[in-house]
């Protein structure tokens, strides 16, 4: 027998064709949300890669900060004890020309006379002492006037240290000569 097709053979073909449209549709979309997930992900780990190289760079800056701060203590601590070297050594230089000073002191001082301060500033002494008498701090002038190691004696006063002793205070001022080979040079 032979078959007759009662069924509108056009409607069929549309509903078929509406089933591949939908098929197909849902592919693509399936395909499209799957390459915007995974472009998503690339680009999320792309900035989680950058935002570790950012957080690397902010450390690193940060030691680098420190370290010049380090540094820079250190160049303070440095000049600090360059110049503790420094006046060590002018000490250390100046030491033979402050023994020789006070021995010409000594050298100096007449009998009956005593210091009882004596103050360096430069190359000026200040010394306050008390002699027995005032012929006594003549002699200490004329005694420093004479000294190869001192110059212009200044006497800026002389009085009685109290009435019940017979002794007078005195303060004077002296200069320390330059060496004869700083004075050529």
């Amino acid at each position: 027998m032979t078959k007759i097709n009662l069924l509108p053979w056009r409607e069929e073909r549309r509903q078929e064709l509406k089933q591949q449209f939908f098929v197909v549709l849902f592919g693509v979309l399936l395909i499209g949300a799957g390459s915007v997930y995974l472009v998503d992900m690339g680009v999320q780990t792309r900035i989680e890669y950058q935002n570790q190289r950012n957080q690397f760079i902010v450390g690193e800056t940060k030691k680098l900060e420190q370290q010049i701060k380090e540094i820079e203590e250190l160049k303070k601590k440095r000049e600090s004890l360059i110049e503790r070297m420094k006046v060590i050594q002018d000490l250390q230089g100046n030491r033979p020309e402050i023994v020789k000073v006070f021995d010409e002191m000594v050298r100096t001082l007449p009998d009956g006379v005593y210091y009882k301060r004596v103050k360096a500033t430069g190359d000026t002494l200040s010394m306050t002492g008390l002699a027995e008498s005032n012929n006594r701090v003549s002699n200490l002038m004329r005694n420093l006037d004479a000294s190869e190691l001192f110059e212009a004696p200044n006497l800026s006063k002389v009085q009685a240290a109290s009435k019940e002793q017979s002794v007078n205070e005195f303060d004077l001022t002296v200069k320390r000569q330059k060496k004869k080979a700083e004075e050529e040079g």
